[in-house]
């Protein structure tokens, strides 16, 4: 087909509805039209370059690899990563204000309480310490059995040895016993649960 060279053309600064822009593929002339231009058109595999600005909330399954973004404040449901996540800031990693709780345990340091959340703490029965080593079950639906618990001592008279000494799903069991002291106190136990698999 013989290129033609057309000159004096009027320049568009406006696009209306009822504009066609001709184009010939394969001998064929065909419409190209504001709708197939701007009007949710499909670009596959597309170079954007660099985008100044737009709304991406609405995709789905664009597989998208992001190198090196600054997220900021991010909000979502889950995250999985193949490689390592790291925290370079002061606040480090760990929960968000809403993931924990707070319960007392009643009647004596035996009795088994329930707290829902997968960090918060544990105010003991306020009784003597104790050197010989007791147990009492925490219920937590969160908890699956192969997680694992962390537990540390927040507040107390005396000292204590903390072991979590069985995991299940919806529970865990806490030993102690005083290797400090045996005055009445109502020791405080922090716990945070790490989702863990085995496969």
């Amino acid at each position: 087909m013989a290129t033609i060279t057309i000159t004096g053309l009027p320049v568009a600064t406006v696009i209306n509805d009822a504009d066609v822009l001709p184009i010939v593929q394969s001998d064929v002339t065909k419409q190209l039209t504001k709708t197939l231009l701007f009007t949710s058109p499909t670009m596959v595999t597309p170079a954007l370059g660099i985008v100044a600005s737009g709304n991406i909330s609405s995709c789905t399954s664009t597989n998208m690899v992001l190198t090196t973004p600054a997220i900021g404040a991010a909000t979502g449901t889950s995250l999985t990563a193949t490689g390592t996540i790291v925290s370079t800031g002061t606040a480090g990693v760990g929960y968000a204000t809403g993931a924990g709780g707070a319960v007392t345990q009643l009647t004596s340091r035996t009795t088994g309480v329930t707290l829902n959340k997968t960090t918060g703490a544990i105010t003991m029965f306020s009784a003597a310490g104790s050197t010989t080593a007791a147990t009492f079950t925490v219920t937590n639906s969160t908890v699956a059995a192969t997680d694992v618990i962390i537990l540390n001592q927040k507040s107390g008279t005396n000292l204590y040895d903390l072991l979590v000494t069985a995991v299940a799903a919806g529970s865990f069991n806490i030993t102690f016993r005083s290797t400090s002291g045996t005055a009445t106190d109502a020791p405080v136990i922090n716990f945070a649960v790490i989702k863990a698999v085995t496969a």
